[in-house]
């Protein structure tokens, strides 16, 4: 039976997996490790593998900044499933925002202490959640390293990424605000997903995995 790893989102941990049922499988959880400033995601990608034993042959998932890693993975190393939700697997599916970032950085000046207390700005972006699941991403935020937080935004806005390894799948929402399904191509998409669907539409994701994990 092949290994799965499940790889969160940006101020995320594996607890956003929460909802979702890989019961029958032999999973790892894949905690953030702290990056060098150096670090890009591909780079980051490479430590992960390392620290994870991550071989050939595994299935990775990874959820919003987690598939793109999910993604740098399976350049490195021939992967049986690479499954992305809510997320990218190329730059040609960012959104036009990510430009607009990287020419004007509004985040380089702010302490990275400061993003883990500014779910205000960011929960609107991932829909609406109900108060246990709203409690958890605050959580979850406040709990994310203030250097990895920071790291990862400017390497994902940097991320440039063209290849599309194979065996990647995609799931998607068409409600999702940061990552506009009309961008992605080829992606399994989930009626009234939002980018946190993870959560809210963890029953049908599940049925989605299931199909896919059975192939």
């Amino acid at each position: 039976m092949s290994k799965i790893f499940l790889i969160p989102g940006l101020g995320a941990d594996t607890r956003v997996y929460n909802n979702i049922d890989l019961s029958g499988h032999d999973v790892v959880c894949v905690d953030w490790i702290e990056p060098d400033k150096t670090d890009t995601l591909a780079t980051y990608a490479q430590k992960l593998i390392c620290q994870y034993n991550i071989t050939p042959k595994s299935i990775v998932i990874g959820n919003s900044l987690g598939g793109m890693l999910a993604v740098e993975i399976a350049k490195m190393i021939p992967l049986e499933k690479t499954i992305l939700i809510s997320s990218i697997k190329t730059v040609d599916e960012a959104p036009g925002y990510f430009k607009l970032l990287r020419a004007m950085p509004f985040h380089k000046p702010i302490p990275g202490k400061a993003f883990t207390k500014m779910e205000f700005l960011i929960k609107p972006f991932f829909g609406q959640m109900n108060e246990a699941d709203n409690w958890l991403f605050r959580d979850m935020l406040k709990n994310t390293s203030p250097v990895f937080l920071k790291w990862a935004m400017d390497a994902v806005l940097k991320w440039d990424n063209k290849i599309i390894p194979p065996n990647v799948i995609q799931i998607t929402g068409d409600k999702d605000l940061v990552f506009n399904y009309k961008k992605i191509r080829d992606a399994i998409i989930v009626k009234g997903g939002t980018h946190i669907m993870i959560f809210e539409k963890a029953k049908e994701v599940n049925k989605i995995l299931k199909r896919i994990l059975k192939k």
